[in-house]
């Protein structure tokens, strides 16, 4: 499976599904969906080819690389069509820990901490089918190598 494929089968997982069974975007007027050019979700590997004409977003070159490759950031306008949102939006407030002995969890984004007021409840307060989502979400985009090493990136830059 390619990186792309990968993301596109991970997005698919999520579509429908988010944190809460309501907007949770109500509790801090979408907070997440507001950025400036640095300050934008980052894309998975590939995922920048879905937004080349986008009319919603830009796609910024991050100040660092990520799994071998720069990291690059979509910035939206704060307004998107919700079919066409990244994997990270899709994913977010979660983050793949991964363990000592090479197993991997699920926990909430330390970085989200500004932002998104569901961290401070901890996994239990979010909706049970979208935590099992974001968790085979993850798993499909362990088994490609690119988004394996992403992933393994990520995790060693922004573990707190």
């Amino acid at each position: 499976m390619s990186a792309i494929h990968a993301v596109l089968a991970a997005r698919a997982l999520l579509d429908a599904l988010t944190p809460l069974k309501t907007d949770c975007g109500r509790l801090c007027a979408g907070a997440c969906c507001q950025g400036d050019e640095q300050t934008g979700m980052l894309l998975f590997p590939e995922e920048e080819t879905l937004y080349e004409n986008c009319a919603f977003a830009r796609v910024h070159p991050a100040h660092f690389a990520l799994g071998g490759a720069q990291a690059k950031l979509l910035v939206c306008d704060g307004h998107c069509n919700r079919a066409n949102r990244p994997l990270a939006c899709r994913l977010f407030p979660l983050f793949l820990a991964f363990k000592p002995d090479g197993g991997t969890r699920l926990r909430m984004d330390a970085r989200a901490r500004s932002v998104c007021p569901l961290t401070d409840y901890g996994l239990s307060a979010l909706d049970p089918a979208f935590r099992q989502a974001a968790r085979a979400a993850y798993d499909l985009l362990l088994e490609d190598d690119a988004c394996a090493a992403y992933l393994r990136a990520l995790h060693d830059a922004f573990s707190l």
